[in-house]
């Protein structure tokens, strides 16, 4: 294959007729939460710096425009410990992800845990704020899904750690767990105030409306990052490097491919929702309400992507109006050399 200089981005919006919003509290909870993580001097300076650049409470801020003050605070919390666990892991072998994973994963799951870390600390502060207001079934259903983040981040670092692109069938079900969705879909019970019953979600069609929504926000994310993390040499990790070797093409028709995948998850999702069955009077408005949830996530993480410099740098209103992205050098020593955040 050839190596392109730039590729033209599937233009998303255009498939998606979802609405979008912004929370009133962002400044105020957000600056909060910004204070609250770098109280702890995780980052170096220049960790730092890209951790600014992404404004992760912009991203609550659209993902949850809906959440009170409190909740609000807490999204951006998780957020920011989310980026913690992933910055420190995109540095580590397959065993030192795992290991940090556990510190978070211990954490969670027992509230006496407590092995003096930074990242220890972190996470109590965030399972404080969240239990004090989740139900039991959401509880237990987010645990589960910390649990298999963890393990899926770490599974992710043995195949960076190797070399190793999972084919496509593969990396869709990696994905939906390393990418934390499923985490940040977890949080919105506990927003909106719902505990909804185990048989919800255990319903085939509801659950093709959910994975439908997620998918639509790990694809997405994974074009609109694939420069940054070309350039980390941290590619391996993206649906656009597993379509380009699964499917034998070049860089402009996996791009290609996953506009027009979009729009057919899209078709799906709409569809599914449509279909969703009744539970009685007592369920049905909290399950609309979650599905509510579902539609921001995905408009909101589309609308963060261009109003940031996470993805694009300094180029990113024009990156929104052109399309196109310029491929940057490659220059893998950036994490290398700047692997001096802490998980202990």
């Amino acid at each position: 294959m050839n190596h392109p200089q730039h590729f033209t981005l599937p233009d998303l919006f255009v498939v998606c007729p979802l609405e979008g919003d912004t929370n009133p509290h962002y400044k105020e909870a957000g600056a909060e939460s910004a204070d609250w993580i770098n109280s702890y001097h995780v980052f170096t300076d220049r960790k730092k710096a890209f951790f600014m650049q992404g404004c992760n409470e912009l991203l609550v801020a659209h993902t949850y425009p809906y959440a009170g003050y409190e909740q609000f605070r807490t999204c951006c919390d998780f957020v920011n410990l989310l980026f913690v666990v992933d910055e420190v892991s995109d540095d580590q072998n397959g065993r030192d992800a795992r290991a940090t994973g556990q510190i978070y994963l211990n954490t969670m799951q027992d509230p006496d845990f407590d092995d003096g870390s930074t990242l220890c600390k972190i996470t109590k502060d965030f399972r404080k704020r969240y239990m004090s207001l989740a139900g039991p079934n959401t509880a237990r259903r987010f645990l589960k899904h910390c649990d298999d983040y963890i393990e899926c981040v770490s599974r992710e670092a043995e195949l960076r750690e190797q070399g190793e692109v999972l084919d496509l069938a593969s990396f869709i079900d990696l994905r939906r767990e390393n990418s934390a969705i499923r985490l940040c879909f977890g949080l919105f019970e506990y927003v909106l105030g719902l505990d909804l019953p185990q048989e919800v979600f255990d319903d085939p069609t509801f659950m093709e409306a959910y994975w439908a929504a997620a998918d639509m926000v790990c694809w997405a994310n994974d074009v609109y990052s694939y420069d940054m993390e070309q350039r980390k040499g941290l590619s391996g990790n993206n649906i656009v490097t597993v379509l380009m070797k699964d499917r034998n093409i070049e860089l402009q028709a996996a791009s290609d491919y996953i506009g027009s995948y979009f729009k057919v998850l899209m078709d799906r999702y709409l569809d599914a929702r449509k279909r969703i069955p009744s539970w009685g009077p007592d369920v049905d408005p909290g399950v609309a309400r979650y599905m509510d949830a579902t539609a921001h996530w995905v408009r909101g993480n589309l609308d963060w992507s261009f109003e940031t410099q996470r993805y694009f740098g300094a180029r990113f209103l024009e990156v929104k109006e052109t399309g196109i992205v310029y491929l940057s050098p490659q220059s893998p020593e950036e994490l290398i050399s700047d692997s001096g955040s802490e998980s202990g």
